[in-house]
């Protein structure tokens, strides 16, 4: 796949997930010309890929804070989310 377009790389998670979800109402909608529809299906795809790029950043980040048996808390660990 070829590499995220800066003007997508640049937007925070909110504003790619609201163009990525324009995108797939349009595709939906059936109205959009083939071109068109090849054309920003490739601009949805770059939307895709920043936001499960931003999302997995963002899983790494997060921790858990772990107690010790009497409920004191005794550190952080890597949060399991599955």
């Amino acid at each position: 796949m070829s590499e995220i377009p800066k003007d997508i790389a640049k937007l925070p998670f909110e504003e790619a997930l609201r163009r990525l979800e324009e995108i797939v109402s349009q595709l939906e909608g059936g109205q959009v010309p083939l071109e068109k529809s090849i054309e920003i299906y490739e601009t949805g795809n770059h939307l895709r890929t920043h936001c499960e790029a931003l999302l997995k950043n963002a899983e790494a980040r997060i921790e858990k804070i772990t107690l010790a048996p009497n409920g004191a808390a005794k550190g952080t660990e890597p949060l399991d989310v599955e």
